[in-house]
């Protein structure tokens, strides 16, 4: 098969496209013909070793994969044919992926292969984790989404807009902050706009935002404390914008307000029933048509470098995805 693999750290994050093994499956584990690889921030710092887990050399990189399952090893609940989505620690930029039978979701009949990643793998579990079980959102509420044309971002949106929740966006191009307003936000901002906090409050009547989802963090995470209202709750997700930001507890104090973290990877490790809860959610929420998945690009695997590189340089919309296409070995 064919793969990207991380041979040695660099700052660049080099990955050569090299041929491997097809993998072989062990008891409880499914190999996957890769129809889609979703390309996560995460992706970006892990091949330049500056993820918080630093996988053994070499490694082939991405986290997250959809396709049909191929071969499945003892004990396993899936087998050949099924469709199936799941996050794996590593592996996902190949034509075929090694998935643990336990990690590994059956996308419905209906949902396309790559729709089912975006809404079932890393992005939308992410969003309606930390507004449904993190922020404990309410009807009514009025949440404030940061980089809400990215991945999470959008899923954020729309899973708020869902709750009945009043959405606020903000985006770092003008392109971008239309995004945000088809997905439904009543208001859309550049948070490269000094006057961004002001408009929050401009739009919320001087209050600010009740819930406020970070994705960014840098100086947009620290002048988010501003635009919290009285016990408003600052979700941070991700530090897209660099450094993350040293928030003054004195701040808080004067809102009473609450920063809660959102390491998702970590949860669904640890509480696969959650998983399925989460995911029977959304999958009820797109049988709604509550949810549309936002797929921005979607790249032949050979351009996974260009495709880390839109991502790291925010030049990417909604879900980015590489699509593999197995070449069959018995043709010239």
């Amino acid at each position: 098969m064919r793969c990207w693999v991380v041979e040695a750290i660099t700052d660049e994050g080099r990955m050569v496209l090299t041929e491997r093994p097809d993998p072989v499956p062990g008891p409880g584990e499914l190999v996957v013909r890769v129809e889609a690889a979703g390309v996560n921030f995460a992706d970006t710092l892990m091949v330049r070793g500056r993820y918080q887990w630093k996988p053994a050399l070499p490694f082939v990189p991405g986290i997250e994969v959809s396709g049909e399952v191929v071969a499945a090893g003892p004990g396993c609940a899936r087998v050949p044919g099924d469709r199936v989505c799941a996050s794996v620690p590593t592996g996902g930029f190949a034509e075929l992926a090694l998935v643990p039978d336990a990690a590994a979701t059956v996308i419905p009949a209906g949902v396309p292969s790559d729709a089912g990643l975006v809404l079932l793998g890393v992005n939308y579990p992410t969003a309606w984790y930390a507004l449904h079980r993190r922020a404990a959102i309410r009807p009514g509420e009025t949440v404030l989404v940061h980089a809400a044309a990215g991945g999470v971002g959008s899923a954020a949106v729309q899973i708020a807009l869902a709750a009945g929740c009043r959405v606020i966006a903000t985006a770092g191009s003008p392109a971008k902050l239309d995004v945000c307003r088809r997905l439904g936000a009543e208001v859309a901002v550049s948070y490269g706009d000094p006057g961004w906090v002001e408009a929050v409050r401009a739009t919320t009547g001087g209050a600010g935002a009740d819930v406020i989802v970070d994705p960014v963090g840098g100086r947009v995470g620290l002048d988010s404390l501003r635009a919290l209202t009285w016990h408003g709750r600052l979700l941070v997700v991700g530090f897209a914008g660099g450094a993350p930001p040293e928030l003054p507890a004195n701040r808080l104090l004067l809102k009473e307000g609450t920063v809660l973290g959102v390491f998702w990877g970590e949860v669904k490790n640890r509480d696969p029933g959650l998983l399925r809860d989460v995911q029977d959610a959304l999958l009820a929420l797109h049988a709604e048509a509550r949810l549309d998945p936002l797929i921005g690009n979607r790249l032949p695997l050979e351009d996974a470098p260009a495709a880390l590189a839109q991502l790291a340089g925010r030049q990417s919309v909604g879900k980015l995805l590489l699509t593999p296409r197995r070449r069959d070995r018995r043709t010239p």
